[in-house]
């Protein structure tokens, strides 16, 4: 376990047989009361299963629960593990998009601020929405953040030292990307627009560290 950073193993005599499960958690609960063992079956528990045919949502609790859950699949075999470390990871493979994009909106909102009334705001509102109130810079769209810092006398507005054009070239990405993940692409995200949410993120959070604007 030490050797390959295994957190739990399962104690199998066949692929279908599982007597228990050992653990640093099994091991140290037994340590810490002076019921110390020579051997596996004296420090391991029960073991928790789920079918590989079950909802991930199914598992999620007894892995939270148990830091683990074991997976049977065809042949009533023992085919793998999915561990807390696994969820962790699922979880920010799904979510790093949505709260990059997140934060993306909030430091756009920012640097916006109140440089804009109401009037200028409502101009830039999408003509097929025209019903839709527009009373701040949180009612705006993506889009509409783009056709609003398009026009320079209103760039102006916002004080940013940076070129206008690859600013909103680059907002227009976002957006793009935005839409994609909104619409839950069945294809994911792509790896290099992941790392274009990061780098924007990443520039929007160092002007703001700078004091810009």
């Amino acid at each position: 376990m030490l050797a390959n950073d295994y957190s739990q193993m399962p104690v199998m005599t066949s692929e279908r047989e599982v007597k228990g499960m050992i653990s640093w958690t099994s091991i140290g609960t037994r340590l810490a009361v002076g019921r110390a063992g020579n051997y596996v079956r004296e420090l391991m528990d029960g073991h928790h299963e789920i079918r590989a045919e079950s909802s991930l949502f199914q598992a999620i609790p007894i892995i939270v629960e148990h830091q683990y859950v074991l997976i049977r699949g065809n042949g009533n075999k023992i085919t793998g593990i999915v561990t807390a470390s696994d969820l962790a990871l699922q979880f920010q493979q799904l979510a790093e998009p949505f709260l990059l994009l997140g934060e993306i909106e909030n430091h756009i909102r920012r640097i916006l601020g109140d440089s804009f009334s109401t009037e200028e705001l409502t101009s830039v509102r999408d003509p097929q929405d025209s019903q839709r109130k527009i009373t701040s810079v949180a009612d705006l769209s993506f889009g509409e953040y783009i056709r609003l810092l398009e026009n320079d006398g209103r760039w102006k507005k916002v004080k940013l030292s940076i070129d206008r054009a690859v600013f909103c070239a680059q907002l227009n990405k976002v957006r793009e990307i935005r839409n994609d993940v909104m619409h839950f692409d069945p294809d994911g995200i792509l790896p290099a627009d992941l790392e274009r949410l990061r780098d924007f993120a990443h520039f929007l959070q160092r002007l703001q560290t700078i004091g810009v604007p």
